[in-house]
């Protein structure tokens, strides 16, 4: 598939021109090569993961977590690293993150709203003006227990959960990466439970002043599920061969 091709189209599907974000978005890095065959998925951007995705002879590398954040002084250091590792490599660079936080098929909270049993009622959460949260009905009504298991086995992590909600879960917002500062909101939209990424020793006791369960299933694993449906839009889309890299971290 040609490079302008399959930029272009991302950019149109993910939305990427509704979403001010932190940095510019999109096509971050671009190589020599036309073609595109292989998409290499990934949650970041560092040396092992750019290394493991060209020894697997991917032609792009599609990240949540791009390399361009606010102001980028000069391309060296770490930065340029990554850089010159991407172009030695004849590997494209391509980023979505706060537009594929917000997508309604393949973005990181509607795919977890999917896998939880969340019927969606609301978007929330808009930290550069658009929502990218979803908040909505527990389908089958369940224990808060029995629904951090299914989290602890699907995301393949370790939730850390504050249970000052009820007992059973009615009604999940649902934030990926860091949102443990929308608890407050997230209770006036009317959740009993939030589940979100990163865990926070300053809004630690909001939990509990608000009377909702909160549950921290990572920043990392949260934020896998939207590369790889994005991945498997692709192939299903133009037949391209794609594979996740995961490298986790503690966060």
């Amino acid at each position: 598939m040609k490079k302008r091709e399959l930029i272009s189209y991302l950019d149109e599907y993910l939305r990427l021109a509704e979403f001010k974000d932190y940095g510019p978005q999109g096509l971050q890095v671009e190589a020599a090569k036309e073609e595109i065959e292989r998409v290499a998925l990934a949650v970041d951007v560092a040396p092992p993961i750019v290394r493991a995705a060209a020894d697997w002879g991917a032609d792009l590398l599609l990240v949540h977590h791009g390399i361009l954040w606010r102001t980028v002084e000069r391309i060296a250091g770490p930065l340029g690293e990554r850089v010159r590792l991407l172009l030695e490599n004849g590997m494209h660079l391509y980023a979505a993150h706060l537009a594929l936080d917000g997508h309604p098929e393949v973005g990181n909270n509607a795919v977890l709203a999917r896998m939880f049993g969340v019927e969606i009622r609301e978007w929330w959460c808009a930290p550069m003006g658009v929502p990218i949260g979803v908040i909505g009905t527990v389908v089958e009504k369940r224990p808060l227990s029995q629904l951090v298991s299914q989290i602890q086995k699907q995301l393949n992590t370790q939730p850390r959960v504050l249970a000052y909600g009820p007992d059973t879960v009615h009604t999940l917002a649902i934030v990926s990466g860091f949102g443990a500062d929308k608890i407050a909101e997230a209770k006036s939209l009317g959740a009993d439970t939030f589940l979100t990424g990163e865990t926070s020793h300053a809004n630690y006791w909001a939990a509990a002043d608000y009377g909702i369960n909160v549950i921290y299933a990572g920043h990392y694993a949260t934020e896998t599920v939207g590369v790889r449906a994005l991945g498997e839009h692709l192939v299903n889309q133009f037949g391209l061969e794609v594979h996740f890299f995961d490298f986790p971290t503690i966060m």
